[in-house]
């Protein structure tokens, strides 16, 4: 049996506040919808804190849209994302982000392993208790009509919907609210969408006069009325809305964790019942929510190169070198934000420089042609194109695993590293394998006997995951957009998220958008 318990700022008043919360939302299910909901979700599979841990990762599955994670000039950024790597961060975990593709439910990947948290913006629902726990709330918010700014009539309260058809996300909670406005008697029409389009692609739609109305939390529908002009804010549909992390119900010390640390930066004062927020709450509420300057400056997505793109400041750089030498660009994508964080002037300790992070001494290049961005890019991508062409005959997974090792640790080292696996009677083709052996090097015992010595085999196992985990995210946002590109569906591109105005000159760069 899944408990949720509101511990706000004592006992009494979060009975007050729960009551209150599913006494709003209990109206909003019809007995049929239960019954269609019933055994939907498989069991969650058995892995807590501890082994999250082992990993060394913890997965966030969460939305990609201006509120939640989005890459802005290819750095991660995000409220949910940065408030959610601090709880990484304290527990010295990396953040691997999982963005559900358009037919994935969270629930179903954090149920099976694929995802550990589920931070989208996501509010607490007598539907999704039943197949999950949630955190205690670190966001209170209202649901509110998104109606057009020019209206032939007034719509003011719940009863003037009637005849409005108001259009949302099926797995949304905004979707359930509408239940409830049928069930008691409002005859709303309900319009579902793709669930690849967040609610800031709505409000533009509203914007244009493609759909009558759709539902929004209202911090986000006034932090988008900053940069997208034409819409209004109507009828209150639901109050008070508690937004939580959803953990699987298998996973109770990281529930623990996770409910430790949102109580150190949210409660509810006494007696008014006010949310109190830590100072990194409050920043990030004004970096995303509040600050019409900020909220401007990653909206508009300024390029800050010619190349600027989907993914990065370098994607139109990068894209047609990498075709050309039959490697896919997102990966070099990957690799360069893992290595200079797109900082064409990077040096490292090694004395590697540049985009690609090239080392001279082993490049036909200087140092001084290897500052030139393109230059740099070409000679990276020659090298790293040289390594998967060294494992070849390996699948894709464990072939670029590999090369990637060997482009971060070198040739040597992995070489070193695949010996003892073979050693140990492991297949030295397989990267975990492969991997052991590289953070074995690092242990006296082993890299006394190896030919190339001490190797930094830590620094190369976090490097391959960290690119690995960026690449598939890069390939999902690629696919999402590409998907929205090529439907023939009516629904525009939201200017937050991976379906940005810059997602049709990434899919077709030989459109010119200037």
């Amino acid at each position: 049996m899944i408990r949720n318990r509101y511990i706000i700022a004592a006992l009494s008043a979060a009975v007050v506040l729960v009551a209150g919360f599913f006494a709003i939302r209990g109206a909003f299910y019809t007995p049929g919808y239960i019954a269609d909901q019933a055994d939907r979700y498989e069991a969650p599979v058995d892995f807590d804190l501890d082994a999250i841990k082992n990993r060394g990762t913890i997965r966030l599955a969460t939305r990609y849209s201006s509120v939640s994670y989005f890459l802005h000039h290819g750095l991660e950024r995000g409220f949910e994302f940065e408030f959610f790597s601090e709880f990484a961060s304290e527990h010295g975990l990396r953040v691997e982000v999982v963005i559900p593709s358009g037919d994935d439910d969270p629930i179903d990947l954090l149920n099976r392993g694929e995802a550990d948290v589920i931070a989208q913006n996501y509010v607490i629902t007598p539907d999704r208790v039943r197949y999950i726990e949630f955190t205690e709330p670190y966001n209170v918010v209202d649901q509110v009509v998104v109606l057009p700014a020019l209206m032939e009539r007034e719509i003011t309260s719940l009863d003037s919907l009637a005849g409005i058809t108001v259009t949302v996300r099926r797995e949304s909670s905004y979707y359930e609210t509408l239940l409830g406005l049928q069930q008691r008697g409002i005859d709303v029409a309900i319009e579902t969408v793709p669930e690849t389009l967040d609610t800031e692609a709505l409000i533009l739609a509203v914007a244009e006069g493609q759909i009558q109305a759709t539902i929004a939390d209202d911090n986000l529908l006034r932090a988008s009325m900053v940069y997208i002009q034409g819409v209004q804010e109507g009828p209150r549909l639901a109050a008070r809305d508690l937004v939580s992390w959803g953990i699987r119900s298998s996973a109770p010390a990281l529930k623990q964790a996770a409910d430790a640390f949102i109580t150190s930066h949210f409660r509810f004062s006494e007696p008014d019942q006010q949310p109190r927020r830590s100072t990194l709450l409050n920043i990030l509420r004004e970096r995303y929510f509040e600050n019409e300057r900020m909220i401007h400056r990653f909206r508009a997505q300024s390029p800050v190169t010619p190349y600027s793109g989907l993914l990065s400041p370098y994607d139109g750089l990068v894209r047609p070198i990498a075709e050309e030498m039959g490697v896919d660009w997102k990966l070099v994508v990957a690799i360069m934000a893992q290595e200079s964080q797109f900082d064409p002037n990077a040096v490292s300790w090694a004395g590697a420089v540049g985009l690609m992070q090239v080392i001279p001494r082993f490049s036909p290049l200087t140092e001084e042609e290897l500052f030139d961005e393109e230059a740099n890019v070409r000679e990276g991508i020659r090298i790293i194109k040289q390594h998967l062409d060294h494992y070849s005959y390996l699948d894709s997974i464990n072939q670029i695993s590999l090369a990637l090792a060997t482009y971060n640790a070198g040739m040597g080292h992995v070489a070193d590293a695949r010996r003892i696996a073979i050693d140990r009677n492991r297949d030295p083709n397989q990267w975990e394998n492969v991997e052991d052996g590289l953070l074995k090097l690092m242990n006296r015992q082993f890299y006394m006997h190896a030919r190339h010595g001490f190797a930094r085999g830590i620094e190369t196992s976090n490097y391959v995951r960290d690119i690995m985990s960026r690449y598939r995210m890069y390939d999902t946002i690629v696919n999402l957009a590409s998907e929205q590109q090529e439907s023939p569906s009516r629904w525009t591109l939201s200017l937050s998220s991976f379906l940005s105005q810059r997602a049709e000159s990434l899919l077709n760069p030989e459109t010119d958008t200037e």
